[in-house]
């Protein structure tokens, strides 16, 4: 008998790339913010100059990791990375990001986080920014239906925006269509600092400044429609348009920070976070949701940004978004899941974003096929002081530089910050190191390079890290 159950339940999920047993069903919330930084918030810099008391009163609720890293420092593949648990460097996209105009990413059947959760019995709901790309031609005629789309990757609704809300088209989609195609034309703007978006199509009828608002108005309305249904969980993916570029507050939250109009669009970023624990709390949701706040990669906090104002978005750590320095890639996780996660904790675990498969695995008592999640490894045993089993994680920053954190060491396999930050690239030179070894224990800021120093710990993070590469999977 409990080999035909166990037949039957493979039969049932073999295609998605799961196995059931019995599952614990609490509602899932995951909300990806754009481009926050690991010191925006109070709750990890004391002297943050943003007001932020919901991801605060969050932290103060669940557990604060402060080892938790993004698998990019850009967006497109930290997003891949979140869904399907795997590398984004595995897919055809090797580094850089899509733009709006892009064909899907998500390999057509591969694994992803909703479908596992449907697999379960979830309803699941995404809203805010895809960036995988829709549609199967480039460029995407949003004038027509297009697949693949969300809804094809285990998602049963989906609203949001193509990309990055700097980058045309300026349009809001609905599972496979465009609500209103870009038949109008904006010419873009880059002033002032931070208030930025390219020229193109735009929908008639969208405002730039709307987004974020529509966004979080939509959120809260999907918690009330499935508060009428509570009999059945949901998983409720919510990839925030802020605080990247284009910054720009609404009138409300103007004046609010001490850092300028981003910090201002921080606090707006944070007001939304408030609704969605506020949406909870009203239809009576909270005892039983797992809700998770997070960002992207690091902040687009630059060297003019830190001479004009004391805030510090990345706090200590080197660099910025896009950079290989762990200020690229070292951000922000918060989890609350109230009678499971210790409220108030920290946890110091290794993690990345990957990790979300494994962990809704554990959770609902799923076996991860060999197909799936190929890099994932479970956060489940850390809400409650445990240890997970990640020893290792693999970055890369914008321009395909890769690193490799085990323990206290971070091997980066090249000179300069792959990134944002000058230089960019570094040629090595006659007898001097190849690459950056730093012991992110004693050397935090990543200034003294130990490369030459170390040669056997260069020796074995590289083996690793071409294990990694080579055998198409970590996990």
């Amino acid at each position: 008998m409990n080999n035909r159950r166990q037949f039957l339940g493979n039969l049932a999920t073999t295609a998605a790339g799961f196995v059931s047993a019995a599952p614990s069903k609490p509602n899932i919330v995951y909300i990806l913010s754009d481009d926050l930084g690991w010191g925006d918030l109070g709750c990890y810099n004391k002297d943050s100059a943003i007001p932020t008391p919901n991801a605060d009163r969050l932290a103060s609720q669940g557990v604060r990791f402060t080892d938790m890293h993004s698998p990019s420092s850009v967006c497109t593949p930290t997003r891949y990375g979140i869904l399907t648990g795997r590398y984004c460097w595995r897919s055809r996209l090797k580094k850089g990001v899509l733009d709006g105009y892009s064909p899907n990413l998500i390999e057509p059947g591969r694994s992803t986080v909703a479908r596992l959760l449907r697999s379960q019995g979830y309803y699941t709901g995404g809203i805010g920014k895809w960036h995988l790309g829709l549609g199967d031609t480039q460029p995407v005629d949003y004038s027509k239906p297009f697949h693949p789309a969300p809804t094809d990757h285990g998602f049963d609704s989906y609203f949001g925006i193509p990309a990055s809300l700097d980058m045309a088209p300026y349009v809001y989609v609905e599972n496979d269509r465009a609500v209103e195609p870009p038949t109008a034309h904006t010419p873009g703007r880059n002033q002032p600092r931070g208030v930025f978006w390219r020229e193109g199509g735009i929908a008639p009828s969208l405002k730039i400044e709307d987004v974020l608002p529509t966004l979080t108005r939509r959120a809260t309305s999907f918690l009330r429609e499935r508060a009428r249904q509570p009999e059945k969980p949901f998983f409720l993916y919510l990839p925030l348009t802020g605080p990247h570029t284009p910054w720009v507050p609404t009138p409300e939250f103007q004046g609010r920070s001490k850092a300028g109009i981003y910090g201002d669009f921080v606090t707006q970023v944070d007001d939304t976070l408030g609704q969605i624990m506020r949406a909870l709390d009203e239809h009576k949701m909270t005892a039983n949701t797992m809700l998770v706040f997070t960002s992207d990669n690091g902040a687009h906090w630059t060297p003019e940004d830190k001479a004009k104002f004391p805030h510090r978005a990345n706090a200590h750590w080197r660099g910025q978004k896009a950079d290989i320095w762990d200020a690229g890639h070292r951000i922000p996780f918060l989890v609350r899941y109230p009678g499971k996660a210790k409220a108030g904790s920290v946890s110091n675990q290794l993690g990345c974003l990957t990790d979300l498969m494994a962990t809704m695995a554990e959770l609902h008592g799923v076996t991860l096929a060999d197909n799936a999640g190929e890099d994932s490894y479970s956060w489940l045993p850390c809400l409650n002081g445990g240890k997970g089993k990640r020893e290792a994680v693999v970055h890369h920053s914008s321009l395909g530089m890769f690193s490799l954190r085990k323990g206290d060491w971070k091997l980066e396999a090249g000179l300069g910050s792959g990134g944002f930050s000058d230089p960019k690239t570094d040629q090595p030179v006659a007898g001097g190191p190849q690459g950056q070894l730093y012991n992110i224990a004693t050397d935090p800021t990543e200034q003294d390079n130990q490369y030459l120093r170390r040669p056997e710990v260069v020796a074995s993070l590289t083996s690793l890290l071409d294990k990694v590469q080579k055998d198409g999977r970590s996990r």
